[in-house]
């Protein structure tokens, strides 16, 4: 079922390359083992390749695509599966960086997965995620103001989210299952200059309402291993 909901979204919702987040991976980690889960057509995966962010990329998409990069020989593996009822093939502690891209939220049980992809991480590597800002101002307007919960094809009320996160809820999401973390917000609208800027007069105060998604750098906390 959940396949046939996400055949139905545009072929460009999947083919966006995620520059933004290949920007986070730290330099002592680029030309390492990279897997990104929610890969779409594998655009940002060949992308990666081919501008030394990464040695080797492996990707996982719960969708077959037609015309897309998802059997290009610069991938050096492509599966399909569904990352929350198939065992993904891949060696534990074998990826310096796991990239879930705006992938979290579309999940049953973000929690499990989080922690499941913490064991195919090397203890030094990071995982990289972008997730929707619930607490955005345009939401709380359409929500508390107007009454009005209402779904669209893409944004943060996607039709297909199953989940909702607000800058606490993504921090304990991390910190419950094992990872210590780094917090960013993104304000990727239109008006992105001027958000920036109100953010920065207003000494941060209301950063939460601004922000779009949060970016998320997520590192093991190898003390929890130890207990």
């Amino acid at each position: 079922m959940r396949e046939k909901i996400y055949a139905v979204n545009k072929q460009e919702y999947f083919s966006n390359t995620r520059i933004d987040l290949l920007d986070l991976i730290p330099d002592r980690l680029k030309n390492g083992n990279l897997l990104e889960i929610g890969a779409g057509g594998g655009n940002t995966l060949v992308y990666a390749k081919e501008n030394s962010y990464a040695k080797s990329v492996y990707g996982v998409e719960l969708c077959q695509m037609e015309n897309a990069f998802q059997k290009s020989e610069k991938i050096d593996q492509f599966v399909i599966a569904n990352i929350e009822e198939n065992k993904i093939p891949f060696k534990k502690n074998f990826f310096d960086v796991i990239i879930c891209a705006d992938v979290l939220e579309h999940l049953v049980d973000p929690y499990a997965i989080v922690e499941s992809l913490r064991g195919y991480l090397k203890d030094d590597g990071v995982l990289i995620a972008s997730i929707p800002n619930f607490r955005e101002i345009s939401v709380i307007k359409s929500v508390l103001i107007k009454g009005d919960f209402k779904y669209s094809d893409s944004g943060i009320l996607d039709k297909t989210h199953l989940r909702f996160f607000c800058k606490k809820n993504i921090i304990s999401l991390f910190k419950s299952k094992g990872y210590d973390i780094d917090i960013f917000p993104n304000f990727a609208n239109a008006e992105n200059s001027k958000r920036k800027f109100l953010d920065m007069i207003t000494l941060h105060i209301v950063e939460e309402f601004l922000t779009v998604q949060y970016y998320i750098i997520a590192k093991k906390n190898t003390e929890c291993d130890a207990k």
